[in-house]
């Protein structure tokens, strides 16, 4: 199956609102992708997509012939190469009512157990939900990285006790970018908000392990954030608008703490040379979303299978192109960012 197929099928199940664009930039569906609940009047996940092609690539291939590696270390866990797909909090609220989002979730472990790399999933809309993912990520060889909705302190630690008695993830995460939206905060009982840096910090002492912070946008952020890792988001360009673009903020973030703690990103990367742009600048690591919603809408496992061999070797070739035979070789002279 190619991904030209893998998009046909989409089109069949995915259900009115995402059109299975042939490359998925918040035009056609008016931003409001994941689904209803967006708050920004603008196109901010457009503006998010139009800022990866603003990069452009210094192809340089007079370099010594080497074997090609994309492999990283993640917290202890070697990654096939430096991807993780992203995590949706309710499939049937975002796309149709019949979707199951821990059908979603267990076809993303199928997938990034056989690929290598890691799925990020959401703790769902019921700790039902939250405690089928749980097993079904540690049916998948523990390929999960749980994420927490912006709740109250106190019951994000009722849920992270869910995994009392169970193998532990390599890593939590707390999304602190979906504060704002009014279905999340309604979702949640009013409980959920802002997080302080007191908040986190109690939190991480809590998980006994590396926290991961989600929604972080500023050099300010990232360095209070007190986190093992950040991951540069905006919630698609969906929660506030005339926000900068994920990459716009991110080179700025990383000179600031890249060595202190692990920097992801993600919001418009669509393809292999987005994830390439995003390790020059000098992320560790990158996160896709809505495509590999859309693969697994097409062709469940076998869908998502076909994007992320698709996304590896556009990397590759990528890698090839300007000189690069691994992660480690690719530096920010291997791009030129706009002026």
């Amino acid at each position: 199956m190619d991904y030209s197929e893998v998009l046909e099928e989409a089109k069949k199940h995915i259900g009115p609102n995402c059109k299975v664009c042939p490359v998925c930039n918040g035009i056609a569906c008016g931003n409001t992708m994941p689904g209803p609940g967006s708050k920004a009047p603008g196109l901010g996940a457009n503006d998010n997509y139009n800022a990866w092609r603003k990069i452009r690539l210094n192809m340089d291939t007079i370099t010594e012939l080497r074997p090609m590696d994309t492999a990283i270390e993640f917290f202890g866990r070697t990654l096939s190469f430096p991807l993780l797909t992203a995590p949706v909090g309710s499939t049937r609220i975002h796309f149709t009512p019949e979707s199951d989002v821990t059908d979603f979730n267990d076809q993303c472990f199928a997938a990034c157990k056989s690929r290598g790399i890691l799925h990020a999933y959401g703790n769902g809309m019921t700790d039902e939900v939250f405690e089928k993912t749980i097993a079904a990520s540690l049916s998948h060889d523990n390929t999960g990285i749980p994420v927490y909705n912006p709740d109250s302190v106190e019951n994000i630690k009722r849920l992270m006790d869910l995994y009392q008695g169970k193998q532990m993830p390599i890593a939590m995460s707390i999304v602190v970018d979906s504060a704002g939206l009014p279905h999340l905060n309604s979702c949640m009982g009013g409980r959920g908000g802002t997080k302080s840096i007191e908040d986190l910090k109690e939190l991480k002492e809590y998980m006994k392990l590396p926290m991961i912070v989600k929604g972080v946008m500023t050099v300010k952020g990232a360095d209070e954030a007190g986190a093992d890792a950040v991951i540069v988001s905006n919630h698609g360009g969906r929660v506030l608008s005339d926000t900068p673009a994920t990459a716009e903020v991110l080179p700025e973030i990383v000179d600031a703490v890249k060595g202190k703690t692990k920097i992801l990103v993600d919001g418009g990367i669509r393809s292999g040379v987005d994830l390439f742009k995003a390790l020059a600048i000098g992320a560790d690591a990158c996160l896709i979303c809505r495509p590999v919603v859309i693969a697994y809408y097409g062709a469940g496992q076998e869908g998502i299978e076909c994007y992320l061999d698709k996304i590896k070797a556009e990397l590759m070739d990528t890698m090839y192109m300007c000189g690069a035979a691994s992660i480690r070789d690719i530096s920010r002279d291997m791009i030129r960012l706009p002026k």
